[in-house]
Parts: C-alpha cells; sequence; structure tokens
C-alpha cells in the first residue's frame, strides 16, 4: 500500500475547488476564498486509511500549462470540480479535464479521476443524469460525488473517496466494460482459493472459510453472515455452492460483487494479505523477506517450517500413499508462476517409481534451505507461508546457526545440516558415489541396458597395487555377465591398444550377443570366428598340414 496520497483538484473557475479545500481544513464555510489554496498536508491519524494526505488546488488564471502539467504528472488521483447548476462546467469535463488528464497516457495506466459536483445546495435536483453518461465513457472515472463547499455536505467523503481511488484503485481488479475481473485480478483469486482450500477439494468448507476470513480480517463469520453470503452466491452463480460449501466460482462472483458495490477495498484487503502490490503481482518483500545470514553461518528450516512443508505435503497426497505422483506434484505446484522442482529432482534426492516420497520431499526443502535460502523463503512465499500461519514473514520458518568458528572453538555443533564435501580427479568417480546414495546403481545401466559395456583397466604397464577392500573389478564383471576387464596401457606393447580396439568394434558389431556370451574366452572365439572368418580357418588349416608333416 502507498505511503502517502496527493490529491489535485481541477476545474472551471468559480466552480468552488478552493472553497472545498478550505471547508475541509477549517470545517466551516469561509467567508473570504483566495484565487488558490497553498499545499496542504492531512497527517496520517485523522484520515481514515491513516495515510498521509497531500491536497494541491489549481488556478487557471495563476498557473501555467507547464506547470499544470507537472501537478498532473505527480497526482495519485484527480479530483475534476464542476458546478452542478451550471451545464457547461460538466460539458468541460468530457471535452477540456479528462483529455487534459489522461490524453498523453496511451494504453499505459490511467490517472483515476473522481468527478465533484460541487455547490448541491443551489440545485434541488441531481446532476448524475448528466454525467453518468460520461463515468460510461471514461472507465478511469472511479466515482461521482455531490457535495456543498457552504454547507459543509459531503465533503469528508469527497476526500475519502479520493484516497480510496490511489489506496484501492478499480482498474486492476475490474473492467467496467465487460463487468468481469481483469485476468490478473481472477488469477490471484484463484491462488488464494487454492491455498485457503486445506482438503483439496476444490471448495470452501465453513470452517476453511472462517479461517480465510479471519486471516484476512481478523475475526470470523457470524452463523447468520455465512449463511447469507451462501445464499447470495447460491442466487446468482450456478454451481457457485456445491454440498454447502463455496467454489472457486463462489468466491470469484463475490469478489466481483464487493467490487461493483464500491467495495473493493474488501478485495485490495484479501490480495494484501496475501502478498500483492497495486500491480497485482508479488512483492518483494513478501517473496524475500530480510534474512541476515553471516559469513560462517548456515541455514536450515525450523520446526515450523518442516511442519508447514509436511502439512502442505499431506494436503496435496490425495491418496494418502506417502509419496506424490507426478499429478500431485503439478497440483502443488499450480500456485507458483514457474514449478520450483523440475526434471532434475530425481538426481538430488531419492524418487520411488517417478513419485517423490515423504522422505525425499522433506531433503529437497533441506537441501534447498541450505544451499539457497533466498529460493527457499521464495517458495514459501508461493505456498501462503506468512497468512497461512499467521507469521510476520517465512523468515520465521529459518533458523540460522551460529558461526562455524564458533563450533569449533566449543567442540561440538548445534547444526542439524552439515556440509561433506566430495573432491577427487575428474574421472574417478565422484558423480557416481553420490548417486549412488539415491539408489541409482550403474549396475542396474549394465545388466538392463542394451549397449554393450567393457571395462578397461588403464595404466597396465603399472605394478598391481594394493587391491581396495570390497568387490574386485572382475568380480563386479562376472557378477554383472559383463566381458573381464581388459587390460590397456599407452606405454606398452601396440598390441594392447589394438585387442581394446578390435574388441570394441567387434562388440559394437554384435551388440545381440547376451552379455554371458560376452568373457573372456567366448568373446575371442566368436569374434575369430565371425569377424575374422576365413583368415583363422587358413591359420588352423596350416597348422593342421605342418603336424601331418611332422608325423610322417
Amino acid at each position: 500500500m502507498r505511503r502517502d496520497v496527493r490529491i489535485l483538484l481541477l476545474g472551471e473557475a468559480q466552480v468552488g475547488k478552493t472553497s472545498l479545500i478550505l471547508s475541509l481544513v477549517g470545517e466551516e464555510f469561509p467567508e473570504e476564498v483566495p484565487a488558490r489554496a497553498e499545499e496542504i498536508t492531512i497527517p496520517a491519524d485523522v484520515t481514515p486509511e491513516k495515510v498521509p494526505t497531500h491536497i494541491v488546488d489549481y488556478s487557471e488564471s495563476e498557473q501555467t500549462d507547464e506547470e499544470l502539467q507537472d501537478e498532473i504528472h505527480k497526482a495519485n488521483v484527480v479530483c475534476v470540480v464542476y458546478d452542478v447548476s451550471e451545464e457547461a462546467t460538466i460539458e468541460k469535463i468530457r471535452t477540456k479535464w479528462i483529455p487534459l488528464v489522461n490524453g498523453r497516457t496511451g494504453s499505459g495506466p490511467r490517472v483515476p479521476i473522481i468527478l465533484v459536483g460541487n455547490k448541491s445546495d443551489l440545485r434541488p435536483g441531481s446532476s448524475m443524469e448528466a454525467v453518468l453518461p460520461i463515468m460510461s465513457q471514461f472507465p478511469e472515472i472511479e466515482t461521482c460525488v455531490e457535495c456543498s463547499a457552504k454547507h459543509l455536505r459531503n465533503i469528508s467523503e469527497l476526500f475519502y473517496y479520493a484516497q480510496k481511488a490511489v489506496l484501492h484503485p478499480t482498474a486492476p481488479l475490474y473492467d467496467p466494460e465487460t463487468k468481469q475481473l481483469t485476468p490478473k485480478c481472477a488469477q490471484a483469486l484463484t491462488r488464494i482459493f487454492k491455498l485457503s482450500d486445506q482438503d483439496l477439494d476444490n471448495s470452501l468448507s465453513d470452517e476453511e472459510l472462517n479461517a480465510f476470513q479471519k486471516s484476512c480480517f481478523g475475526h470470523p463469520l457470524a452463523p447468520q453472515a455465512l449463511e447469507d453470503v451462501k445464499r447470495v452466491v447460491c442466487k446468482n452463480v450456478p454451481g457457485g455452492v456445491q454440498d454447502d460449501r463455496l467454489t472457486l466460482d463462489g468466491f470469484l462472483f463475490l469478489n466481483t460483487l464487493f467490487i461493483q458495490r464500491g467495495r473493493h477495498e474488501t478485495t485490495w484487503a484479501i490480495l494484501r494479505r496475501f502478498g500483492y502490490s497495486d500491480m497485482l503481482e508479488l512483492t518483494t518483500d513478501y517473496l524475500f523477506p530480510p534474512l541476515h545470514v553471516p559469513p560462517g553461518c548456515s541455514t536450515e528450516l525450523n520446526h515450523h517450517g518442516y511442519q508447514f512443508v509436511q502439512q502442505v505435503f499431506e494436503k496435496h497426497d490425495q491418496d494418502c500413499d506417502g509419496a506424490l505422483s507426478l499429478e500431485e506434484l503439478q497440483n502443488l505446484f499450480s500456485v507458483f508462476p514457474v514449478a520450483p522442482w523440475g526434471p532434475e529432482l530425481p538426481h538430488t534426492v531419492r524418487t520411488d517409481s517417478g513419485r517423490l516420497p515423504l522422505h525425499g520431499y522433506l531433503c529437497q526443502w533441506t537441501l534447498v534451505t541450505y544451499l539457497d535460502v533466498q529460493h527457499c523463503l521464495e517458495h514459501l512465499g508461493y505456498l501462503g507461508y506468512p497468512t497461512l500461519c499467521e507469521q510476520e514473514s517465512q523468515a520465521q520458518a529459518i533458523t540460522v546457526t551460529r558461526e562455524k568458528r564458533l563450533d569449533q572453538e566449543k567442540g561440538q555443533t548445534q547444526r542439524n545440516v552439515l556440509m561433506c564435501k566430495v573432491v577427487g580427479a575428474q574421472g574417478v568417480g565422484k558423480s557416481s558415489f553420490l548417486q549412488a546414495f539415491l539408489g541409482h546403481s550403474l549396475g542396474h545401466h549394465y545388466m538392463d541396458g542394451q549397449t554393450p559395456c567393457l571395462f578397461v583397466s588403464s595404466k597396465a604397464d603399472l605394478p598391481e597395487g594394493v587391491a581396495p577392500p570390497g568387490l574386485s573389478p572382475a568380480e563386479f564383471c562376472r557378477r554383472h555377465r559383463l566381458p573381464a576387464p581388459a587390460l590397456f596401457s599407452c606405454q606398452g606393447p601396440a598390441l594392447l591398444n589394438t585387442d581394446i580396439f578390435t574388441r570394441l568394434a567387434t562388440m559394437a558389431a554384435f551388440p545381440h550377443l547376451a552379455h554371458s556370451e560376452l568373457h573372456h574366452t567366448s568373446f575371442w572365439l566368436r569374434g575369430m570366428l565371425i569377424a575374422v572368418g576365413a583368415a583363422v580357418a587358413a591359420v588352423l588349416s596350416f597348422s593342421l598340414y605342418r603336424v601331418l608333416v611332422k608325423s610322417r
């Protein structure tokens, strides 16, 4: 919400602009009226919205066109004053003053306008019949107020509506031509509805409605008021109430009704409680509340944070199987502009057949909080943590640990999340080591994949070192029905290199051979018979001939 409001009064000479300002300030009609009143500031504590308000007068005889444009540029709202007893001043609203205010705006946001019909004491009837066509033509006109500076009638109301036009603008919420909520407003209210629907049945029960009402306005609805709300919705929206519960259509209709009846501050109270700005976007202050993390400290979810994210999990685990399916996860992410966890999720936490179990889900939150606390705050904001948990901000779900140096000095740590860094040369298996914690075994690929695999023992020219405890490479290959490790050396005989390349070529040429058939002996037997063919037969024949000659 804005920190102050600047109101500019425009209109023809002698319509009573200055008299309205002086009557408001002095609470009596002035006997002498200057050509232009000085700018005044009304303190926050005496305004209905508790916001400082600056009121600026304009005099065509004392100010230039450049000064006028400068004041229009600085104004948050413009009150165009006309004389209800002079029709010419009404026509000037359309032909002169509105074009001056918003004629250069183009398609961007327009300055809101309040029409002020002064001197109502000089006319027995109302001027609204003449003003309504103008209000229909210009959507930036928020409302029209008829008043009398002389009789102090509706003067306070005039400036209240001017404040309201700035603090609770209609234009972002409602399209007067279609008589519907704007798309951005409907989208924001839909997110709020989903967050308030705690049992995820696409409707709000009496308990959920009262929790929502208390969160936004500080108190629940009286039982009769609750029934009246549902009765109005039932009367106007088919399917707005189902099984005595308010549906999304009914919720959107209620907010449309508030706006149409001039109660758009009610809808704004809802939107701002859930973090929305005047542009109907979640504010930076809401998504990223201040959180100081000194060097050497780390961040963890505290029990409030874990309790909240687990409640979110249980809410979306509709089949109660202890895991979130892809559809359930997408439903959880529907209150985000984009999914915060993408396809890389199975590579950071353990999943089960495409489903995210509770343990993996909590581990992902732990990981995000530790590595990127700003993203964690943002995610909690989209999930509505401050509003649903009635906390000042989602920073209260985070614990900042003490410095690592203090832990070392005291010989103990208070941290629940610790970091272990895995280091080593490129290609030694760091990633495979970490993926093993998630159950991603390389053996799974070897046994079930269709691509033949060959293990290569490099640096075979060096003396064999002491074998580490555990499964040897040869035993690993035997268990997974792979060819025995092939020796390779850049320093050894060229034949070793040739053998490796021959084996690889043969495996690529005959991938249909089962792994069990690709062990060392049968591999070479098949390779020599099939790949070399006639050459092998010729060698065998020559050898047999030499044996026969010797035997003679």
